[in-house]
């Protein structure tokens, strides 16, 4: 298997996708943000001194999935039709649970958009509560579907089933 981000002599370039047909493409990702009850708490309550955690952490994402071509070298830059960022709280498990979901119609799909709304809505959630939880982890961030494009849909599997 080649990878198409290396040309014949090794050195990373820029996938030319001039002769790929535009077609309607669609990924999600989804991440989480694990701390403490208490700071589940505070978010839910509005009471952390920076202010509104989740909404800024969404709007975050959304800017962030349409700067992705600008922090990402070999990512091209897409007219994106769609960015929806949620975030949500889960007292059981202790975490913020965020998903994005990016859409497009062009020659190349929006996985790296997705991650990235992910990866910057939860380093937003991590600024904004750092100053009462410094054990925050982030983590499980990944692409749990993709459609659209030459290579197919993609949904993930759950764990002991297999992807086809």
């Amino acid at each position: 298997m080649s990878l198409s981000h290396i040309d014949e002599k090794g050195n990373a370039r820029m996938v030319d996708v001039s002769e790929k047909d535009n077609t309607a493409r669609e990924a999600v990702a989804e991440g989480k943000v694990y701390m403490k009850k208490g700071t589940l708490e505070l978010i839910a309550e509005g009471s952390l001194p920076k202010g509104d955690v989740l909404s800024t952490a969404r709007i975050a994402g959304i800017i962030a999935a349409k700067r992705t071509w600008e922090l990402i070298p070999m990512c091209h830059s897409i007219l994106l039709d769609s960015v929806k960022v949620e975030l949500n709280g889960d007292l059981e498990k202790g975490c913020i649970e965020i998903r994005a979901a990016v859409k497009c119609t062009g020659k190349t799909g929006v996985e790296m958009e997705a991650l990235t709304a992910v990866s910057a809505a939860a380093l937003t959630v991590y600024d904004m509560c750092k100053a009462v939880d410094r054990e925050m982890v982030i983590g499980e961030i990944m692409v749990t579907k993709k459609t659209g494009g030459k290579s197919g849909n993609y949904i993930k599997a759950e764990r002991g089933e297999k992807n086809g």
